[in-house]
């Protein structure tokens, strides 16, 4: 508890900064308060960076796929349940484990006036997997041997081995049906079939769609969306204070949005959320290689106290990268279990060979984040907590795109970065830790490999039964809550702040921006 004490005063101290600050550039700032977009039906939304790429074939990260669930339409739509629900495919049939069958809805048009069908599904398929792109999603599809069209608005995917998962790579923020023909430079001016259709974008500046209003779905109520890339998260915080912003989505600290709360022109709504932060390892690392190192900084750890410190409780502690609630995720009891334990830290420590040395300092490990306000301060704590064990954490922060880059080129020791959307299914074992996922196949950056594992995937994959499925995919996360290549964190709530002028705000588990669809402003 004496670690425990040292830690949460020093966080409060950052916070309060923090908000100070704020505060401050509040008072000094709330005079000539005006709005970047002239067209006041026009929403203004923070987002902390840039996507990497609008195309949904290739963007992995949150802006890309958030942004991109917007321009463009998926197969098939996740429910609160993670059960998949029919949207451009209207009914699909598994004749038999090699074979699925996909009927599409007919009358939708691409934003060029183009219809779309089946044999654009297949082109945006067969790019992904044929070495059209170069992609770490073309993984997802490795089942898949060959697309065949029967007719303008049927797809049958014949597979080389069965992929129980396989619909679910096609689902909304995963997976988004592109024009055919298109190529590796389509993400610069992306032309999608959803509700908002790409206009412009500047990198590190913003992102500008404007209102689809054939949608076959129903056209959304405003006529646009800039999305405007603010990466300090106090800059954030006043645009939204004086009015210049109108929606920022899990962009704030708590202290900020505390402070927020008291704003009369704001609102801010709360919901659980699927998203999970994790730390994620290098296991090829000289200082990481052996699992006991690794269970030592989970032992250092002290989860529960970065969560009330941090988030103010606003966040559930996570035993898997699964959601809480899901149907495949592994019970604690059935989990290995690092609760906050210093001695045990330093043991496992000894054990490995790393015993004390100058200052009680026993490794050096630097730890890779991107300038997220939240993910600065969270590192900022794990620093000092990791202190108490011996393990001096060095801390590197970068813009996203620096930041990610080196995450995908495993030019890391460890990094903290969350899921969004990919984890609500269970594949997602597979493409963080199977040995065929390493990029640019795959999101196994961390290089992890273990035959067991593999093993457990594959009859995962190939399994229709969900009961034996959940039991593969138990042996799985028992198997990795072992080795650790990875620590899961928490999941934080979903909190949308939004200028009172915009209504219908309800944020999605996954943190999507899909209540941009349904929002109004008032009149």
């Amino acid at each position: 508890m004496k670690h425990l004490r040292a830690c949460v005063p020093k966080l409060a101290r950052l916070s309060r900064q923090s908000v100070v600050l704020a505060s401050l550039i509040f008072l000094l700032f709330l005079v000539g308060c005006h709005r970047t977009t002239t067209n006041p039906r026009t929403v203004v939304m923070i987002i902390e960076s840039s996507p990497n790429n609008l195309d949904l074939r290739q963007g992995t990260d949150a802006q890309s796929e958030r942004v991109g669930g917007i321009i463009f339409d998926a197969l098939v739509k996740k429910d609160q349940h993670y059960n998949l629900q029919p949207w451009l495919a209207t009914r699909w049939e598994q004749l038999d484990a090699l074979t699925l069958v996909i009927h599409l809805r007919d009358g939708v048009r691409f934003h060029n006036g183009r219809p779309l069908e089946a044999e654009d599904v297949a082109w945006t398929i067969r790019s992904m997997i044929d070495g059209t792109l170069i992609t770490s999603k073309g993984g997802a599809f490795a089942a898949v041997d060959h697309v065949e069209v029967p007719d303008r608005l049927t797809l049958i995917l014949r597979l080389k081995h069965p992929d129980a998962g396989l619909l679910f790579n096609m689902s909304d923020g995963l997976f988004g049906v592109v024009p055919r023909g298109s190529g590796r430079d389509f993400g610069l001016h992306p032309i999608g079939s959803g509700p908002f259709k790409f206009v412009s974008a500047v990198q590190d500046k913003e992102v500008i769609v404007a209102r689809n209003p054939d949608y076959w779905a129903g056209a959304p109520k405003v006529d646009g969306i800039r999305f405007t890339v603010v990466p300090d998260a106090i800059t954030s915080a006043l645009e939204l204070r004086k009015g210049s912003a109108d929606l920022a989505s899990n962009v704030l600290t708590f202290d900020m949005l505390h402070t927020l709360e008291q704003a009369p022109n704001l609102g801010i709504e709360s919901a659980s959320s699927s998203v999970v932060i994790y730390t994620n390892f290098n296991v090829h690392d000289p200082m990481l290689r052996d699992r006991r190192v690794r269970q030592a900084i989970a032992y250092a750890t002290d989860r529960q106290a970065i969560v009330d410190a941090i988030w103010r409780g606003q966040a559930k502690l996570a035993d898997t990268l699964l959601p809480a609630g899901h149907w495949a995720a592994a019970a604690p009891e059935e989990l290995a279990q690092y609760p906050h334990d210093v001695n045990r830290a330093k043991k496992l420590l000894d054990e490995a060979g790393f015993p004390p040395g100058p200052g009680g300092i026993r490794l050096h490990i630097t730890l890779k984040t991107s300038t997220d306000e939240t993910t600065r301060l969270m590192a900022a704590v794990l620093q000092q907590q990791l202190r108490a064990a011996g393990i001096q954490l060095d801390l590197r922060a970068a813009e996203f795109g620096t930041f990610y880059a080196d995450v995908t080129r495993g030019a890391f020791q460890m990094y903290a970065l969350r899921w969004i959307g990919s984890n609500e299914d269970p594949d997602i074992f597979r493409y963080t830790y199977g040995s065929n996922a390493f990029p640019p196949k795959g999101a196994n950056r961390g290089r992890y490999s273990n035959p067991k594992v593999d093993a457990l995937l594959q009859a995962a994959a190939g399994e229709t039964d969900q009961a034996k499925r959940r039991e593969d995919y138990v042996e799985v996360q028992k198997i990795l809550a072992v080795d650790m290549p990875g620590i899961p964190l928490w999941y934080p709530n979903n909190e949308v702040v939004h200028s009172k002028r915009i209504e219908g705000v309800k944020p999605e588990g996954s943190g999507t921006f899909d209540y941009l669809r349904s929002i109004t402003i008032r009149p």
